[in-house]
């Protein structure tokens, strides 16, 4: 077994998986950088109707974004451009996280990526908006990528769902790791794959011979 690796612990209640989610840098990094965000913005004050302008944009794009990433990056496939080999790393890593679902640290944003991500759209919201409207813009998207690692971490824990919504979000993620790859790709809103034609009924569809490698072969 890869020493690396960090199977999930069985029979989580909530507060178990919250301690166990905390255990890993992406969770922390992002709360850390929420916090210190949300206090500048209350620190600077000046608050309006229009501080909600943007964390609406947020809300609204959400489930666009999050199908839009999924789809045409995290199942990327490896290609040649003028001889170099084109491959990104959180494309690799969801690669491993489908071929082995219950390997924790594969659950998460690789650290990298979460790195350039958060600074991309830190520059986005505070190039692109006056100082208070883009701080509370930041804290908006902060909020919603922790909660999008909170819910991916919990789908793949042995926490069960126990409310109708969280069962819905439960059964989409793993109908796509365990029926077909190729549907289901919300994880914490699935209205993209509603509007988009990915969420059919599950015996819709036939059972995925690739749902562990996404179609790629892995180099030995």
């Amino acid at each position: 077994m890869n020493p690396s690796r960090r199977a999930m612990p069985t029979h989580l209640g909530l507060g178990a998986a919250a301690r166990v989610f905390f255990g890993f840098g992406s969770p922390r990094i992002i709360l850390v950088v929420l916090l210190a965000v949300l206090g500048g913005r209350v620190a600077i004050g000046g608050w309006s109707w229009w501080d909600l302008l943007g964390p609406g944009v947020v809300l609204a794009a959400q489930p666009f974004t999050e199908w839009t990433i999924h789809v045409c990056l995290l199942h990327f496939r490896p290609r040649t451009v003028a001889g170099r080999r084109i491959d990104p790393l959180v494309a690799r890593q969801h690669r491993a996280h489908h071929a082995d679902p219950r390997d924790l640290p594969l659950v998460f944003i690789p650290l990298p990526a979460l790195a350039g991500l958060i600074a991309v759209v830190a520059t986005i919201c505070l190039a692109a908006l006056p100082l208070e409207r883009g701080l509370t813009t930041l804290v908006a998207a902060l909020c919603v990528l922790f909660t999008y690692e909170w819910t991916h971490y919990l789908i793949h824990s042995s926490y069960l769902p126990r409310h109708c919504l969280y069962r819905y979000v439960w059964r989409a993620h793993r109908n796509h790791h365990f029926r077909n790859e190729h549907y289901w790709f919300g994880v914490t809103v699935h209205l993209a794959d509603h509007l988009l034609g990915t969420f059919p009924e599950r015996t819709a569809v036939p059972v995925s011979r690739t749902a562990r490698t996404l179609g790629v072969e892995e180099a030995a």
